[in-house]
């Protein structure tokens, strides 16, 4: 057929990692690929326990229609979580409930980018997020991170000479590095953003996941109005209730909501009732600390088998929180050039190229460590060090 697509979904790649799904049934495949929360976290009993609840004491509203914005109490226990953990005095007006974080993306995207315009993201970046602002046709600027967060100097130039609608970030845990910025790094982006009249987009759905050092504050903390900031559900009590949220100044909520009513009409009005009852009837920071305690398991795990068995000349980076690990490989070594050969090994992961946005066979890949048990993790990094080394001896 002769089918007349949109140029815009035409420049929209498909998610490497939802390919990458389709291998996964294969007997003994070892999956450290996805981005996913390990399900012996869920809390299978305690929502089935709200979820009756919710239809026993007030089905009828649960099951209808509702307000864009979301659940008022939902709202209302978001804004007094930021005031418990950092301080932060955000109204519940300035909180809209969506579907995943990844839903709220779509929505800045929409409502701030207009073909051509340009915008800052990290180099490596969130491919979700490259994936979701592709639709709309921006011009996209890298900005490298360091260990200590993003290049500043770099950034600067880049807000010099460019005027970006936004500066897109991921500072705790960085969907794929696993770095986080620090304190000094944060208050100096602020003021950079500050400086140049920016907008900065600080995607958090990490944080929470904290095992080694101390919380930092939100870069929000620091700018005001110019920030906006993401949340989810997804990695804290279940991904498959796709329930996160964007904060945002009355001007810009104002048209998230118009261009949410036009696109879903609202969230799931029943899983946020039935996250709120979860929330309201047990202790979630208890919850969080078995799940802190669970990934740093296999977070440690994870880097002393890579100690072991990685050849050397690789190097991996070693996050205090959050999900993933970040591998660079040889000079010369294509990540991507790897894939088949892992997956014949039974093993998967994510080649680097997808998590930058024109970068092709890149010597760096993502390893996920919270969906694997210590046994399956020892047996995966085994298992990809072959694979690794015999690329290092056939490049000799």
């Amino acid at each position: 057929m002769d089918i007349k697509f949109s140029k815009s979904i035409g420049n929209v790649k498909k998610s490497f990692i939802r390919e990458i799904f389709k291998v996964l049934d294969q007997p003994d495949m070892i999956s450290l690929s996805g981005g996913f929360p390990n399900p012996a976290s869920f809390p299978i009993d305690e929502i089935a326990e709200a979820a009756k609840k919710v239809l026993d004491l007030d089905g009828r509203h649960a099951l209808q229609y509702s307000a864009t914005e979301g659940y008022v109490p939902l709202r209302k226990y978001i804004s007094e979580r930021y005031k418990k953990r950092f301080g932060l005095d955000i109204p519940f007006e300035q909180i809209l409930i969506t579907n995943g974080s990844q839903q709220a993306l779509d929505l800045l995207a929409r409502v701030l980018i207009d073909n051509g315009d340009d915008v800052i993201v990290e180099y490596p970046s969130y491919l979700g997020a490259l994936q979701s602002m592709s639709f709309y046709l921006p011009t996209f600027h890298e900005v490298r991170l360091l260990e200590d967060g993003v290049d500043l100097a770099m950034l600067e130039e880049m807000l010099k000479n460019h005027q970006p609608k936004f500066f897109y970030t991921v500072p705790n845990f960085q969907n794929p590095t696993g770095l986080t910025y620090t304190k000094e790094n944060r208050i100096e982006v602020a003021r950079l953003i500050e400086k140049y009249e920016c907008l900065l987009i600080e995607d958090d759905p990490y944080s929470e996941l904290r095992f080694y050092g101390e919380e930092v504050m939100p870069i929000k903390s620091y700018l005001g109005e110019r920030g906006i900031l993401l949340g989810s559900f997804s990695k804290i009590v279940s991904p498959g209730m796709r329930l996160g949220w964007v904060v945002a100044c009355p001007e810009i909520m104002d048209k998230l909501i118009t261009a949410k009513q036009a696109t879903d009409l609202h969230t799931n009005v029943f899983a946020q009732r039935v996250v709120y009852q979860y929330l309201k009837d047990n202790d979630l920071d208890a919850h969080i600390a078995t799940i802190k305690a669970m990934y740093r398991r296999q977070r440690d795990c994870m880097v002393t088998m890579i100690e072991r068995y990685f050849p050397q000349g690789v190097s991996v980076t070693k996050p205090e929180g959050g999900m993933f690990m970040w591998a660079t490989l040889p000079e010369g070594i294509s990540s991507m050039k790897l894939i088949d050969q892992a997956i014949a090994n039974k093993i998967v992961f994510v080649p680097g190229d997808p998590f930058y946005v024109n970068r092709v066979d890149a010597n760096t890949l993502r390893l996920n460590y919270t969906n694997s048990n210590e046994t399956e993790i020892e047996e995966a990094i085994k298992r990809l060090g072959r694979v690794i080394q015999d690329a290092i001896d056939a490049k000799k």
